[in-house]
């Protein structure tokens, strides 16, 4: 016997996800809970009388109205919640948890989004027409250098509905032609972390990458301002952009240069305790000291 599966959905103008039945042709309640977290019952529109009509819910276990599912949507029943709302009195008023979750996002703040990669060509009006085919954009802006007036290969857009904000930075997007990036910048992740550097620590390099490598591939994502790789080869090497929210927009990738995988990484200002980490560092801890002088970082623990 071939499984049955029931059509349930959590509005009826929503696209239905398909649930699996029993041997036995109910439905458990669990089953559907599992797609539909919170979830206490089923309804359906009856197509007789157009009225909304309930599935009988016995010990956890759904039963088929009439003994058949039929090609009927059920919709998904949520427990009764209580939502207080304070004006100049507090009043109570009792909704389903499915409109208590819309609520809840409708009243989460939207942030500006840094959009990494942009094309040099790209105009904030480009931006704002693409972006807006998600939703309704409230604000757009391509950072541009204030002596030339050139793009630095980055902007920001902000919409004015939480969800679409949440859409968009779940996927990369095609913008004039070039593959760019959309995420929060670490400021809004970590309000209360200190301003963070505008320099990477690359990890990974192998020796063929240069100076000009690095710089030119790392010039799609913003304005660099200084590339910097140690001598004697250390396999890894610090680049510098223009604004930080690049910098800490790219820590924690893994990114392909000239075929090879390399590792960003937080760079993070320390003058402490450097020698600690290459004792043996040809040279001494003079030459150590002057490499560090002129990077101002120290090396993640990660990749000692």
């Amino acid at each position: 016997m071939s499984e049955l599966y029931i059509r349930v959905a959590e509005d009826e103008n929503e696209e239905p996800m398909e649930i699996p039945s029993e041997d036995d042709g109910t439905v458990l309640l669990s089953s559907v809970a599992a797609q539909f977290p919170g979830a206490c019952g089923l309804r359906y529109r009856n197509p007789e009388s157009q009225c909304m009509r309930g599935v009988r819910l016995v010990e956890g276990v759904l039963h088929a109205p009439e003994n058949d599912w039929g090609n009927l949507v059920y919709v998904v029943n949520y427990p009764k919640v209580c939502l207080f709302f304070t004006d100049n009195k507090r009043k109570m008023e009792e909704i389903d948890a499915a409109s208590a979750v819309k609520i809840k996002r409708g009243f989460q703040k939207t942030s500006d989004l840094i959009v990494l990669g942009l094309p040099w060509k790209t105009t904030e009006q480009d931006l704002k027409d693409y972006f807006s085919t998600f939703g309704e954009v409230i604000m757009v802006q391509v950072k541009r250098d204030a002596k030339t007036g050139n793009s630095k290969g980055f902007g920001f857009v902000r919409f004015a509905d939480y969800e679409m904000q949440t859409k968009v930075i779940a996927q990369r997007h095609m913008i004039d032609g070039r593959w760019c990036d959309c995420k929060l910048p670490n400021s809004k992740v970590c309000p209360d972390e200190p301003m963070r550097s505008r320099k990477i620590f690359v990890g990974r390099c192998t020796e063929d990458m240069t100076t000009d490598d690095l710089r030119q591939y790392f010039m799609q994502y913003g304005e660099v301002t200084d590339v910097f790789i140690p001598k004697p080869f250390r396999a890894f090497a610090f680049v510098t952009f223009a604004d930080d929210q690049v910098a800490q927009a790219l820590c924690g990738e893994d990114l392909i240069i000239k075929g090879v995988s390399v590792h960003i990484s937080n760079a993070e200002p320390k003058h402490n305790n450097i020698h600690q980490l290459f004792p043996n560092f040809p040279g001494g801890s003079a030459s150590l000291a002057a490499m560090f002088d002129r990077s101002q970082l120290s090396i993640p623990s990660s990749h000692v």
